[in-house]
């Protein structure tokens, strides 16, 4: 074979239905579960992958999804998962959001401000991370309208997904004479965001489960938060048992409470160790699947510095934190940088320099009393 035949070979793998032999049902846990359709490939083009849903419940979201327009091979187990984490973050949000995801992590998130249109939201998303929504998944909580399927097509995208799209925005769409790019695109509806769980005590229709290589299984109960809004934070304190008692002095603005709620919702499907940067409804960046805390934090600053280039800084962003900060080496780095508000779970024994730190730098700590690790 040639070389140009095994570069032709290597390109259309990623574009080519991998064959896989997957039963039209399969039971889990007493429960029967139907098979929506084989899928392009799993995690890699050459593992053959199929996606299933529950039989009965009106509460199935992603399983109960409508391809409004496919390329020739359909989804990926990839695409997929981009969308469940996607949507795991945008449940939370009132008021229209985007999530432009890239590996079942988000490369940037954004929340509509006072106003901006649709459009706009999307471009705060997409400019959090141009790099890394080159090729990504994009998701709203809202219906797609023309002028934001126009921006979408800018550039390359694998798929959208939304409740609901205008007959304009899917003529856009569909205008490969215009759009030569995007031909592949994928547009996926999926129903309201309302059918999922979000907080503690809401009520769960399965678990999550995982599986080993000799076919063992874990099982635990989806993640849910307690934060229901910014009023369930708490201010930062600890007894240390020879410095005495200690609680934050600072008290943060509405637009950094907004803020830290906004961030710490994104930060739930971010890859652990994982911190969220955010300023005005936007991530400007997102520090993920570092093996320590003080890497989350330094790559999201360095992303920061990279994209901007030393003309915009981190003057007036939070920051919220899956983890508790073990020492105060992550919140002195990120205060240098110009982080005026953290969130974090709290409970380290180190809790006292931690929160000392952000008292002698004149900036606000909160805690959650809850940790949202995903480990994905």
């Amino acid at each position: 074979m040639d070389k140009d035949m095994k570069k032709n070979d290597l390109k259309s793998m990623y574009r080519t239905k991998v064959e896989g032999s997957f039963p039209e049902s399969i039971d889990i846990m007493g429960k029967r579960w139907v098979k929506v359709e084989d899928l392009r490939y799993g995690t890699n083009p050459h593992q053959p992958s199929a996606f299933y849903r529950p039989l009965e419940g009106d509460k199935v979201f992603l399983g109960a999804y409508q391809i409004l327009k496919t390329g020739k091979s359909g989804l990926s187990q990839t695409n997929l998962e981009d969308l469940h984490h996607a949507f795991g973050i945008l449940k939370f949000l009132d008021k229209p959001a985007c999530a432009v995801m890239k590996h079942c992590n988000p490369s940037g998130v954004a929340i509509q401000q006072e106003g901006q249109t649709l459009a706009d939201v999307y471009r705060r998303a997409r400019d959090a991370d141009p790099q890394a929504a080159f090729g990504g998944v994009v998701a709203f909580n809202t219906e797609v309208d023309e002028a934001t399927a126009d921006e979408i097509m800018q550039t390359v995208i694998e798929g959208v997904s939304a409740p609901r799209f205008t007959n304009e925005a899917l003529a856009v769409f569909n205008n490969f004479e215009k759009y030569k790019r995007n031909k592949e695109i994928r547009i996926i509806q999926v129903p309201p965001l309302d059918r999922l769980p979000k907080y503690v005590g809401d009520d769960i229709y399965t678990w999550e489960m995982k599986v080993f290589d000799d076919g063992s299984i874990v099982l635990a109960q989806p993640y849910l938060t307690k934060i229901k809004s910014s009023a369930d934070f708490i201010k930062a304190n600890t007894e240390h048992p020879k410095k005495g008692k200690i609680e934050s002095t600072v008290t943060p603005s509405q637009r950094e409470l907004d803020d830290l709620l906004f961030a710490w919702y994104v930060n739930i499907h971010v890859r652990s160790n994982g911190v969220v940067i955010v300023k005005n409804g936007q991530t400007l960046a997102v520090g993920t699947g570092q093996q320590d805390r003080v890497g989350a934090v330094e790559q999201a600053i360095e992303k920061v510095q990279k994209k901007y280039k030393g003309n915009e800084t981190l003057e007036g962003a939070v920051l919220a934190s899956d983890g508790f900060f073990p020492f105060p080496d992550a919140v002195e780095m990120a205060i240098h940088a110009g982080i005026t508000a953290f969130l974090q779970p709290g409970g380290s024994v180190s809790d006292y320099d931690v929160i000392e730190t952000a008292n002698k730098a004149g900036v606000a700590m909160l805690f959650t009393g809850e940790r949202c690790f995903s480990h994905h």
